[in-house]
């Protein structure tokens, strides 16, 4: 079930002349850049109450509100799927990937990925 979120936060004098998606990533740590860019598009995140771009600069003082929904997170199953290891120790897991094996859950590829290889690994 999505989160609705609200925060908000101002702008410092230091920031002044920085991109829009910088200072919110700053002002914003537990949101990853490209969340935030995302927000700033849709008006989930807006200067002032006015929608921008994610490029454009602030002035220092403004106010960076956010009023979002956050996706339910996904949670993944781990899945026994061989693996080619060519190397294993107790930092680092080489691995020979087969073409046509999908990386991570995505839409289209809920399961049988190399992510839920891993896991079951």
């Amino acid at each position: 079930m999505p989160q609705q979120i609200q925060l908000s936060a101002r702008v410092n004098d230091q920031q002044a002349g920085q991109r829009l998606d910088q200072v919110a990533a700053e002002l914003f740590p537990d949101y990853s850049r490209s969340r935030l860019q995302s927000w700033i598009k849709s008006g989930e995140l807006t200067v002032d109450g006015q929608t921008r771009k994610p490029r454009e600069k602030v002035i220092g003082g403004e106010c960076l509100q956010v009023d979002a929904e956050l996706e339910a997170e996904q949670s993944w199953e781990p899945q026994a799927i061989d693996l080619d290891i060519v190397y294993e120790d107790e930092h680092l897991l080489v691995i020979n990937k087969p073409a046509g094996l999908v990386v991570h859950p995505a839409a289209g590829n809920r399961d049988s990925t190399l992510l839920n290889a891993l896991l079951h690994h």
